[in-house]
């Protein structure tokens, strides 16, 4: 890996992030890809933390990216426990597999947990995530609140960040609302950047 710094980001970098993320993202887990959009409309959302607002340079030139958003796991017994979820988590498809996703994961989880944050739940892959700390959320007793508590959601990830802050603690987690956007408005929005071509690929989720 070649030196890079990582550091907050700020309203200047805002158009040449979301090229990364939209770079990133383009016929993914979709043809096309709406994640620069989700991205543009979080910076706004009340939940939205711009303490944790990161990106990542190398030569001056933006590389990666990684934002936070505050959610909730509501216990069965109806107390509600404040944690955060993050995403989009970008690297330029160049330096992808090269090890700068997990440094960036590693140096955004340390400052979270700086803040005193209690835990992580995302939807990813675990074979990546674990090695940042992660685990599949249900064997804590932590559902995905779009799944059957009955079966084990491999994509649906938890990372304790307060050791014991979910102990005895079984409930559901929803994505917070920031992230559901509207799909016209996102089309929309892509018209901004480039032309590039949707394709439809093996393996895309949608």
């Amino acid at each position: 890996m070649n030196n890079y710094i990582i550091r907050l980001e700020n309203p200047t970098d805002f158009e040449a992030t979301e090229n990364l993320v939209r770079e990133a993202f383009w016929n993914v887990y979709r043809p096309g890809c709406t994640e620069h959009y989700v991205l543009h409309i979080l910076r706004n959302d009340k939940d939205f933390v711009p303490e944790l607002d990161f990106v990542m340079e190398t030569d001056k030139e933006i590389i990666g990216q990684i934002a936070f958003v505050r959610a909730q796991i509501i216990a069965d017994d109806g107390r509600k426990f404040p944690i955060m979820t993050f995403g989009p988590i970008s690297i330029a498809p160049k330096y992808q597999r090269q090890g700068y996703g997990k440094a960036l994961l590693d140096y955004a989880i340390s400052k979270a947990k700086e803040l005193k944050v209690g835990a992580l739940c995302m939807e990813g892959n675990i074979d990546f995530y674990s090695h940042c700390g992660f685990d599949i959320a249900s064997k804590k007793g932590i559902h995905y609140y779009a799944e059957p508590r009955s079966e084990e959601v491999p994509y649906f990830l938890l990372n304790e960040l307060k050791e014991g802050y979910l102990d005895g603690v079984t409930g559901v987690y929803r994505t917070p609302d920031g992230y559901f956007v509207d799909e016209d408005k996102a089309e929309e929005f892509d018209k901004k950047f480039p032309p590039k071509t949707k394709l439809k690929l093996p393996g895309q989720l949608v």
